[in-house]
């Protein structure tokens, strides 16, 4: 598969991630009496993932997100020479699939992108109010534990086609942890996007939501080489 293959399906499936996940946050959640609550969030997030990695999986390996790009890196089961160019294709994805939620979310009277869209933060822009360490411990163990699933479900001694089902149902998992705290990222793509809309403390808290997963996935890479050796 050439590189322009595996880029424009990683800008497609980080577009569907954002705009399924963050758009069923700004858009569902709390849609008057039929609001899918934080459950719906979740699952919305999982499922993004999993129908991506059974449409484009076998095209650029659906990474969608910087940090698991590195955790595979680290791992040793992806190139460097496709990494940045991966990251950027995310990034980018990431924007558009925030730039068409605006445009959809600013069709309704009233609305205000700087009350959040979605946005991950910490301390007083932490949805549940949780403050900066509990955040970036939150973020690195996260990303830890999804890289570990995504390593594991994906090994070549794992049972063949089930990888999309456990990758999908473990970012739920998260998502139901981790929205109270930081809104849940685990992926620097998915907070550029949202963030650059929003703007003001987004931006300025974005820097974490950077760090924070790719410190976890490049451990997870490094820790799941050792565990997973022969």
């Amino acid at each position: 598969m050439t590189l322009s293959k595996k880029l424009a399906a990683e800008f497609i499936g980080t577009f569907w991630l954002v705009l399924g996940g963050c758009g069923s946050a700004v858009l569902a959640a709390a849609f008057p009496e039929v609001g899918i609550g934080l459950v719906g969030v979740s699952l919305a997030f999982g499922l993004a993932v999993l129908t991506m990695a059974y449409a484009i999986g076998h095209i650029s390996g659906c990474h969608l997100n910087p940090a698991v790009s590195f955790g595979l890196w680290s791992s040793g089961r992806f190139s460097s020479t496709e990494l940045i160019p991966y990251i950027v294709f995310q990034v980018l994805g990431g924007i558009a699939g925030a730039g068409i939620l605006y445009l959809i979310a600013s069709g309704q009277a009233g609305f205000d992108v700087t009350a959040g869209f979605a946005s991950n933060g910490f301390g007083e822009h932490s949805p549940g109010g949780y403050s900066f360490n509990a955040v970036l411990i939150a973020e690195v163990v996260m990303t830890f534990m999804f890289l570990m699933i995504i390593l594991g479900a994906t090994d070549h001694r794992a049972p063949a086609g089930f990888a999309p089902i456990a990758i999908g149902l473990g970012l739920t998992l998260i998502h139901l942890i981790t929205i109270p705290v930081s809104n849940t990222s685990v992926n620097p793509a998915r907070s550029k996007g949202v963030a650059l809309f929003q703007g003001d403390w987004a931006m300025s808290q974005l820097w974490l939501f950077w760090l924070a997963p790719i410190v976890g996935a490049i451990l997870a890479g490094i820790f799941y080489r050792w565990f997973a050796e022969d």
